[in-house]
């Protein structure tokens, strides 16, 4: 198996964290490599492509297609491709064409497929280790967002949130994400320079990003557009819930009932919701604790065991073979 990332290690980014873990995966049962593109080249051949992002794998895969016309292409589907390059990139459009199966990261990703397209995807949960649920205290809260400072992640409504909190309310909110646009990393300078309970941090590593996220009681997540993000499987699964924009990829991560949505760019309804979270800080009932419990409910969604168990039911389908199991 070739699977083909448009990002290697150096990136930290989503796209190379699902190949990563995929390798690891699937890596017992099936000999896998990763590139950045399949060029045909000696090294590269596989019996399945598997190609993260229709529109910047594009290319890899046209040329295994061409080059090999019986071998399956696997497609996975990104929140870029499924919610704006899909609906006017000929290139995505044609790398859905291809496709064998289309990967799709949530249950609501789906529907944002071309009718025609829909009978080849499957959803795959991404996963992570759990880790245990740290006691936090109740003197104030914690927020956490993270995600590179880049327009898809609207870090702008957490700034405005930020504003929209007094110093004095107990409030504090520390920010993970490199500036990928510079005019960005301006503007969280600035929110520090007004806000001193709000701090970016700038670029972590994963390891150094996931403790922050262990440690802190509730993490934003104000995109405004994603195809499975990886910060809210990790929040779920390090006993932190999740305070997110109404989209569709962050419902199907965590479901159409879910407490913590606010309108996609509304600070004013994302600092109402940590104002609640806030004051239902050690409550049973509280704000905070129905959050929790919302989360549990999806945490098993996010296990390694249920991703393995789903990538090879689906190469499975486009390869039989009495090895391909568990």
């Amino acid at each position: 198996m070739c699977i083909v990332t448009p990002a290697l290690a150096d990136a930290n980014n989503g796209n190379w964290q699902t190949a990563r873990r995929w390798a690891g995966l699937l890596g017992h049962d099936h000999l896998v490599s990763l590139r950045k593109q399949w060029t045909g080249a000696p090294q590269d051949e596989a019996d399945i492509l598997v190609a993260l992002h229709a529109r910047r794998s594009a290319a890899s895969i046209s040329a295994w297609a061409s080059a090999h016309a019986d071998r399956p292409i696997v497609v996975v589907l990104t929140g870029t491709d499924l919610y704006r390059d899909i609906d006017r990139d000929a290139a995505a459009q044609r790398s859905l064409a291809l496709a064998h199966r289309l990967v799709v990261l949530q249950a609501e990703g789906i529907q944002a497929l071309p009718p025609e397209h829909r009978h080849k995807a499957r959803v795959v949960y991404q996963s992570v280790t759990g880790r245990k649920a740290l006691p936090k205290t109740t003197r104030h809260l914690r927020a956490v967002m993270v995600g590179h400072l880049r327009e898809e992640k609207m870090p702008e409504t957490l700034w405005a949130a930020a504003r929209l909190l007094g110093q004095q309310e107990g409030i504090h909110i520390d920010h993970i994400g490199g500036a990928l646009d510079p005019s960005l990393g301006d503007m969280a300078i600035q929110t520090m320079a007004a806000c001193p309970h709000y701090r970016w941090l700038g670029a972590l590593s994963h390891e150094a990003a996931r403790s922050h996220i262990q440690r802190a009681h509730v993490l934003v997540h104000p995109s405004r557009m994603e195809g499975g993000a990886h910060v809210i499987m990790e929040a779920v699964r390090s006993g932190t819930p999740v305070l997110a924009s109404r989209i569709p990829g962050n419902v199907g991560m965590l479901g159409a009932g879910y407490a913590g949505y606010f309108g996609t760019g509304d600070a004013q309804a994302l600092a109402s919701l940590l104002h609640a979270c806030r004051a239902g800080l050690g409550q049973p009932d509280g704000m905070l604790a129905r959050l929790q419990a919302q989360c549990e409910l999806r945490a098993p969604l996010f296990e390694p065991q249920a991703e393995k168990a789903a990538l090879l039911a689906l190469l499975q389908e486009l390869h039989p073979s009495p090895d391909c199991s568990i």
